[in-house]
């Protein structure tokens, strides 16, 4: 559409869906700020285990050694998971519950050398400030509806984005670019708003629609496990839990199978939904830039004659795994998670100074776009 006409539906529809999610934007803003720097800040505030020095150069105990170091440290409890940390090299993280199915707050995590099988710490699942900061950014501490809320409140985003670079195109035909009237308060606000809108235009439109991909994460999850995964675990199910076999084997096997993967985590045979009740899910990452930011699950039967089944990943789980990092920029390092914090607080700026033109188009009327320009009005940002 084109001409005056069109011109103000745009408009139109770029404040109201600004106003529908700036207050939201702004919290997503402020609360992804630190979440940016969330390993940094972990670094300084959160406890760490590590190995002693001396044993950091010795050859790495049997997986299943740690595993019955870990229970004989509590015995009568259960093994869920067992966990490898790229940032913590020479550490096993076992993951243990005392009843079968894990409850909120009452499993907990043994951090083990993985040299030594000594148990280097224990890490309670308690929520700090970053665990709050980052259940407010997730879904505002109100689950599954609080983050299909903020993916839709990401689309109006999307959508206020679109129709302010419609808007704002003919307006800045009468202007070069970086200009900033200084005639009034509210043109001076209005041309910084247009300035770091645009600027930030693309960043804003990525980070919006990964951030409403990642608020379908558990849909996406229980639609791949109630439709891909069946048709594979059908035979076992209701099947008693098996004894878990070798992890030892399982993890040879599944390196024999994807001989380019990285062990990342193994789930432990278990009735509830996140595994199975006959196999040991043995997740494993590639090595490559690209492949790193997938994880690959592969099925490893406890009877190890039984071959490695490895389900192919769906597209959209793909597609989220890949948004995770792009949307918080934790991808290439500190350089990239500094540009990210700049880009956040502009866009801040953006959504504060949007919100003050609305305030006082509606205290003062008019317009600031229709004001006519003097000479002695511009001078460049």
């Amino acid at each position: 559409m084109t001409g005056t006409r069109s011109l103000r539906i745009w408009s139109k529809v770029h404040t109201w869906t600004s106003l529908i999610s700036m207050l939201f934007m702004l919290l997503l803003c402020l609360t992804g700020l630190p979440l940016i720097f969330h390993e940094e800040i972990g670094e300084l505030t959160e406890e760490h285990f590590v190995p002693p020095n001396q044993m950091r150069e010795a050859p790495a105990a049997p997986v299943d050694d740690v595993v019955r170091a870990a229970q004989d440290s509590r015995p009568g409890d259960h093994v869920l998971f067992v966990n490898w940390r790229d940032e913590q090299p020479g550490v096993v993280v076992v993951t243990m519950s005392p009843t079968p199915k894990p409850m909120r707050g009452q499993f907990y995590r043994l951090v083990m050398d993985a040299h030594s099988k000594a148990v280097l710490g224990e890490e309670k699942p308690q929520r700090g400030v970053m665990d709050i900061i980052l259940l407010l950014h997730k879904n505002l501490l109100l689950e599954l509806p609080g983050e299909l809320f903020l993916g839709a409140m990401g689309l109006v985003l999307v959508a206020s984005i679109v129709s302010g670079v419609v808007v704002y195109a003919p307006f800045m035909r009468r202007l070069a670019f970086g200009t900033v009237r200084q005639r009034s308060r509210r043109l001076k606000w209005l041309d910084l708003h247009n300035l770091f809108g645009i600027v930030t235009t693309v960043w804003l439109f990525v980070v919006g629609i990964t951030g409403a991909i990642n608020t379908l994460a558990m849909p996406m999850y229980d639609y791949w496990r109630s439709q891909e995964l069946p048709p594979l675990l059908a035979p076992h199910r209701g099947e008693p839990v098996a004894q878990a076999s070798s992890l030892d084997q399982a993890i040879a096997r599944v390196r024999a199978a994807l001989p380019d993967g990285r062990l990342t985590s193994i789930t432990m045979p278990t009735a509830e939904n996140f595994g199975s009740p006959r196999h040991l899910v043995v997740w494993m990452k590639g090595d490559s830039a690209l492949t790193a930011l997938i994880a690959t699950p592969t099925l490893v039967d406890v009877d190890q004659t039984v071959p490695v089944l490895v389900p192919p990943m769906p597209w959209y789980l793909t597609l989220l795994q890949m948004s995770r990092p792009l949307h918080f920029g934790d991808y290439g390092g500190l350089p990239l998670k500094i540009l990210w914090a700049l880009l956040d607080l502009v866009c801040i700026v953006v959504l504060a100074s949007g919100l003050y033109l609305w305030i006082a188009k509606q205290r003062f009327g008019g317009s600031a776009r229709s004001a006519p320009m003097q000479p002695a009005d511009v001078r460049p940002a």
